[in-house]
């Protein structure tokens, strides 16, 4: 007996949740860990100060216990921040718009879209992932910043990045939304206010991209249905005979390196 649809889309969801959280882990950890610290000296505090509790070394760099325990903790979090901070979003939908365009709500699996999306996302954001390690990571743990200030630091190259492809209707709205005074200038915009104004606007990047590659599919299925009521043949499905012309026409036109250069040259190449 087969499985339903909902169900079946279910456990690849999950599935396909739990391989980008280990992956995008996987990558935060070998950035930490990567790392060649520079032993930095820290004047210990004063015992007469009061009871003080210290995670870092005695030379004031974390850890490779504490480095662990963070890559850990970052596991849990890995699929919000991959889905509301980076490009996979828009990436993932386009794709699956353009796979569900050819009328192949199944191939590619959700697999393998989900795993070109992060690779791409990668590709996309390594400039703003390097300088986050530069500026927040290596001083980190070198043990010239605290935790608190290699996260105020490093956000703000993030930050940055996702000013730049947010819309300013959006931002206003969520801002107006939160009942918060206009920003005065973009760096003192809320993450608050920003991640979801910043999702807003890839999702509609992402639909008008969609509509786009939607359109000549459309075409040829109009074309398929009317010649085969023409023809009588009322009971034949139209995606049988527009399937192999929608397949022919996408790879006659290189498709996937159409989508996937326009989803790039969409955040300005690489950064």
């Amino acid at each position: 007996m087969s499985m339903p649809g909902g169900a079946a889309d279910g456990r690849a969801l999950r599935r396909v949740a739990l391989l980008l959280a280990v992956a995008f882990a996987l990558v935060l950890v070998l950035t930490l860990a990567t790392g060649s610290p520079a032993h930095a000296a820290v004047t210990p505090d004063d015992p007469g100060d009061g009871v003080t509790i210290d995670i870092n070394g005695v030379d004031g760099s974390p850890s490779g216990s504490i480095l662990t325990l963070l890559g850990i903790t970052l596991l849990s979090v890995a699929p919000a921040l991959l889905l509301m901070m980076s490009s996979f979003t828009k990436i993932f939908v386009v794709l699956a718009m353009t796979r569900n365009a050819l009328s192949l709500p199944t191939i590619p699996p959700n697999q393998v879209l989900a795993g070109l999306s992060l690779f791409l996302s990668l590709f996309i954001m390594w400039p703003v992932l390097t300088e986050i390690n530069t500026v927040a990571v290596q001083p980190y743990i070198d043990g010239t910043y605290t935790f608190a200030q290699a996260i105020d630091v490093g956000q703000l190259p993030l930050q940055e990045w996702m000013l730049r492809f947010t819309r300013e209707e959006d931002l206003a709205l969520m801002t107006r939304m939160a009942g918060q005074p206009n920003p005065e200038d973009p760096t003192s915009v809320p993450m608050y206010t920003l991640i979801p104004a910043f999702m807003i606007s890839e999702l509609r990047a992402a639909f008008i991209i969609g509509f786009v590659i939607f359109v000549p599919f459309l075409v040829i299925d109009l074309v398929v249905a009317a010649a085969l009521m023409s023809m009588g043949m009322m009971m034949l499905p139209p995606v049988m005979i527009s399937l192999p012309f929608k397949i022919l026409l996408f790879i006659l036109v290189d498709g996937w390196g159409l989508i996937i250069r326009a989803l790039l040259e969409s955040y300005g190449g690489v950064g």
